[in-house]
């Protein structure tokens, strides 16, 4: 499985354009820019579209040729940008298959003529299991809310997994049970707010992503051979270099967007 990092930070991304915290100028320093977390696997499944999707694709000198599927955790439009599906309809009649959860696909319909037959939707709910372009996935339920039901994402492929876990807060116990007994090659896990801890339980920060990872390795969900990532990045965090070490200290890494990790 090549798992492309096609962006790595939150809504906003980093730098945020009106801000100048040390987070946002250390980045501008570096000219290193993050933009709202979407995922490209092998080429033909996209996770979490969001309106930068195509130009990310295009600036790493990629395209969507090939897609097969389009998978979206819930429908705050940084996750989402329906529009995709439109300016895709220009140029191919090509099958693709949507899913995600009902507010993901109920958004997502308007934006196709209702007579069109090639994008196809498969609503989904926390606990089904399904196939989408080769892959198995497991819809997991995120503590999270957009306009109605918010998910996570286990995909495995043969003998490689990865667990898609943006956006949420700590996890609920209904997702530690699906994961009970299952070891995954790559977490891709969001970590917003950094040291930040007065603003709400719907993402993590620095404190809850670590305790996630740490019961993580006591339940066998991540071993030695598995890398942990943090994904869907806010200014609240540090800058970089200090961002990296306190990552490090519970085993998880920060990568740039267009990063490559294959399983």
């Amino acid at each position: 499985m090549d798992v492309l990092l096609l962006g790595t930070g939150a809504a906003d991304g980093i730098p945020n354009p009106f801000c100048r915290c040390a987070t946002c100028d250390d980045h501008r320093a570096r000219g290193e820019l993050r933009t709202p977390t979407s995922v490209l696997l092998d080429g033909r499944l996209l996770i979490d579209p969001g309106p930068e999707a195509p130009r990310q694709v295009s600036r790493l000198g990629r395209d969507l040729v090939g897609l097969e599927a389009v998978l979206a955790g819930h429908a705050h439009d940084d996750h989402l940008d329906p529009a995709i599906l439109l300016h895709r309809s220009w140029v191919t009649s090509a099958p693709l298959r949507l899913a995600g959860p009902k507010p993901v696909v109920d958004w997502s319909r308007q934006w196709l003529d209702g007579d069109q037959t090639a994008v196809t939707f498969t609503t989904v709910t926390a606990g089904e299991e399904f196939e989408l372009a080769g892959y198995r996935v497991t819809a997991l339920e995120a503590n999270h809310e957009a306009f109605g039901e918010a998910l996570c994402y286990l995909v495995e492929d043969g003998d490689a997994t990865l667990l898609y876990a943006t956006d949420t807060g700590p996890l609920p116990e209904t997702t530690w049970d699906v994961l009970a007994g299952r070891r995954v090659d790559l977490v891709l896990m969001e970590e917003t707010f950094g040291p930040c801890t007065t603003k709400g339980g719907r993402h993590l920060h620095l404190a809850t992503f670590a305790a996630t990872v740490e019961r993580f390795r006591a339940e066998g969900v991540v071993d030695e051979r598995s890398r942990v990532v943090a994904v869907h990045l806010a200014h609240d965090n540090p800058p970089l270099d200090d961002l990296a070490a306190e990552l490090a200290r519970c085993g998880a890494e920060v990568l740039a967007d267009g990063t490559l990790i294959t399983l």
